[in-house]
């Protein structure tokens, strides 16, 4: 008894990263309708930018997230502005030309990230890296439950902003019937530019929370953009509460998988998810729940 609750917080720590990871895609999905395949790519680039400052300035990771975060929303607000919103103007015979952009996008920025650390393995040892605290007989690593608890707080401060703000209330608007919010005034195409931003800056920030605990090289990022697209397609795409069950299922699941399966089935268990998800459950949680 005592592994399987082991296995069941460390999911939930892992999950609670997760669903921020699938919260920024799935926020680009519900505005801009398109998955965005460079989703795992912007979050390496905010792991970089997190191992430089730890490298060149000791800055503590945790810290790092008032740049990283700052710095992928900038570069989130450049991709759309100049090259995903242009391709609205184009006809086209692929009307999923702005997914193909984000498919070469990430193999853009994991090429420059490869020329300039090259493709060795790197990580982040703090003093606390190894730190744990013990709940009775369970075992807590203490940088999976910092990472959580900003995890969570970034959650709630999003939260907050879509449904306290006027901003926020214009990419639900958006998000929900972009004709009507045209009409109803809203400038739908800025909201998109701030939008692909702000899932940006939810990516670096998943990225910055999770290398203390992770190892990082160039092409980390497309296992987490498979991670976000089965948080996205598990939670009913364009649902926030949904992708954050579906991150913490994610995340429950992978960690009772290689406890109990193997090690070497963790990583592959978002894949059978994936497949079930598709065959038994294609609108995903949301058709049940209605979340």
């Amino acid at each position: 008894m005592e592994v399987f609750i082991q296995t069941l917080v460390s999911g939930i720590l892992i999950g609670g990263i997760y669903a921020l990871i699938g919260i920024g895609m799935t926020l680009i999905m519900g505005v801009m309708k398109i998955i965005n395949l460079a989703h795992g790519q912007l979050m390496m680039v905010a792991m970089y930018i997190t191992f430089v400052l730890f490298e060149v300035f000791n800055l503590d990771p945790y810290f790092s997230l008032l740049i990283s975060m700052p710095a992928l929303f900038l570069l989130g607000v450049i991709i759309q502005r100049y090259f995903l919103n242009p391709l609205l103007k184009v006809d086209s015979i692929l009307p999923e030309n702005q997914v193909l952009m984000t498919v070469g996008i990430g193999m853009v920025l994991t090429e420059i990230i490869r020329f300039i650390f090259q493709s060795d393995y790197k990580s982040v040892k703090t003093a606390y890296s190894s730190s744990a605290f013990y709940l009775g007989p369970i075992a807590c690593n203490l940088p999976m439950v910092v990472a959580f608890g900003i995890a969570v707080l970034l959650t709630i401060s999003l939260f907050l902003f879509l449904l306290k703000t006027d901003v926020g209330k214009s990419v639900r608007a958006t998000a929900q019937n972009k004709d009507a919010a045209l009409l109803m005034g809203v400038n739908a195409e800025w909201i998109t530019v701030l939008t692909y931003g702000l899932g940006a800056a939810l990516a670096a920030a998943s990225g910055t929370l999770l290398l203390p605990i992770y190892y990082l090289f160039p092409d980390v990022g497309g296992p987490f953009t498979l991670k976000a697209f089965v948080i996205t397609i598990l939670g009913g795409m364009g649902s926030t509460v949904g992708a954050i069950v579906g991150g913490v299922f994610l995340g429950v699941a992978e960690s009772m998988g290689a406890t109990y399966i193997s090690m070497g089935w963790r990583d592959a268990i978002a894949m059978v998810i994936f497949l079930l998800v598709l065959i038994f459950l294609p609108g995903g949680l949301k058709r049940l729940t209605k979340i």
